[in-house]
């Protein structure tokens, strides 16, 4: 399918940032990626946007895989959407059977009729050749967009938990147990806030918890009545060419108010065994995933447990990488390091066995991956984490969190650290 390239300069990206999001809101899909320029080595572009499904994929985990690497063969071109959590049920003998209050489909794709990337002060707009005539006239549409004051954000929003502190305690002593008995070494275990009978503003929402948050995955995404609005911090897999990247997250410290206090915590984190002990267990797994399609001997750990500093949090990120064996298939990548490490545990199965039968709520999208296909098959995904997933019709906005429990958890440390990771989405729902 060929595409029309169109590039104009603009004065301030910021400003058509905004104006692109809510000009995106008259399509049934799109997809909006921003790193908020933060300075990251394995960076395309500042911001992409992907609107209306000119053709597209929906399915639920059955032969999901499958079916989306048939799909990205024959459709060659720029597919954009995601990968849920319970895809999981596809590459391993598992079951998803938790409550689910949000009904996103288990994966979805879409090829963009349009495609609009941000680099700097530099717009690239690539349309499918059947629409390249109305590159102009969108871009008038898009400059004369004005920023309203908009109505309230959220509307009844009340906060619960799916798992009260009690319980919490008590389920994660059973992972503890688990783990001394040697049935796994790590497990990351997750809860469910939720609120019903609630209306948000998706745009609204979205952009106060990208402005508190300014992550490198940020993503809003739109699929009909259902929305995903991320501060996600972290690359799930990124491939490009014969090189694919991942930068699993594992190492949490919260922020000080001044600067010397924020340094003191960076170095504790630096030398906090437990934490660091949760991130090389999972650098293993990866590394042991990549070896599943890379040359011999080109596994390489880049950064292990580097501080990297965010708006509420510090976080250790290792950066691991490959150089892939001749002709694998781009979505066979995916499918052999599915889900992701440090969403899961190690070793990996059996972690998703356990957690599965402890937590209170099918994961959906959460700990998923979004991201985009190339027409020449490189890909780039976060994880969706630090989100806020939202069905209109139902009324039903939902965030979940979680953390990785090693021996060496201490399970009131654990729930206040889920907490700090739920700061953000709490703050811009509960005015």
């Amino acid at each position: 399918m060929q595409r029309t390239s169109y590039q104009i300069q603009i004065e301030n990206s910021t400003e058509f940032k905004t104006q692109l999001l809510l000009w995106s809101q008259q399509f049934k899909a799109a997809v909006w990626l921003d790193s908020n320029n933060y300075q990251q080595k394995h960076s395309n572009f500042d911001a992409a946007l992907a609107v209306g499904a000119f053709s597209k994929i929906e399915t639920n985990y059955k032969n999901a895989f499958k079916k989306l690497k048939e799909y990205q063969t024959k459709i060659n071109d720029y597919i954009f959407g995601y990968l849920s959590y319970d895809l999981k049920n596809d590459v391993e003998n598992l079951t998803s059977s938790n409550f689910d209050g949000l009904n996103f489909p288990e994966l979805f794709f879409f090829q963009p009729s349009k495609i609009i990337f941000i680099k700097g002060t530099s717009i690239t707009l690539k349309y499918l050749n059947q629409f390249k005539h109305e590159i102009e006239q969108d871009l008038n549409e898009i400059k004369k967009i004005k920023k309203t004051v908009p109505k309230a954000a959220t509307e009844n929003i009340k906060i619960k938990l799916r798992i009260h502190k009690d319980e919490y305690f008590k389920k994660l002593n059973t992972v503890l147990t688990h783990i001394q008995k040697g049935n796994i070494y790590e497990a990351n275990f997750c809860q469910e806030f939720y609120s019903e009978d609630s209306v948000i503003n998706p745009v609204i929402v979205y952009q106060n918890l990208n402005e508190i948050s300014k992550p490198p995955f940020a993503t809003f995404l739109k699929l009909n009545d259902k929305f995903l609005l991320s501060a996600s911090p972290e690359r799930y897999l990124k491939k490009e060419g014969d090189l694919v990247v991942s930068q699993p997250i594992k190492g949490t410290a919260k922020r000080a108010a001044n600067k010397i206090d924020d340094l003191k915590l960076i170095k504790q984190l630096e030398q906090n065994q437990k934490e660091r002990a949760e991130n090389i267990m999972i650098v293993d797994l990866v590394r042991n995933d990549l070896s599943r399609f890379s040359k011999k001997g080109t596994v390489k750990v880049a950064e292990l447990c580097k501080v990297y500093t965010f708006m509420q949090v510090h976080q250790l990120i290792s950066t691991v990488s490959c150089t892939l064996k001749k002709e694998v298939h781009p979505v066979d990548i995916i499918k052999n390091t599915f889900p992701m490490g440090s969403m899961t545990g190690a070793p990996k199965i059996s972690a998703m066995k356990i957690i599965e039968n402890l937590e209170e709520t099918k994961r959906g999208l959460y700990s998923g991956a979004v991201g985009y296909f190339t027409p020449h098959g490189d890909f780039d995904f976060n994880v969706i984490i630090r989100s806020i997933l939202y069905n209109a019709s139902k009324k039903y906005v939902s965030y979940s969190v979680g953390g990785a429990i090693t021996a060496q958890s201490n399970p009131e440390k654990e729930y206040e650290e889920c907490l700090l990771k739920a700061k953000a989405m709490k703050q811009v729902l509960v005015n």
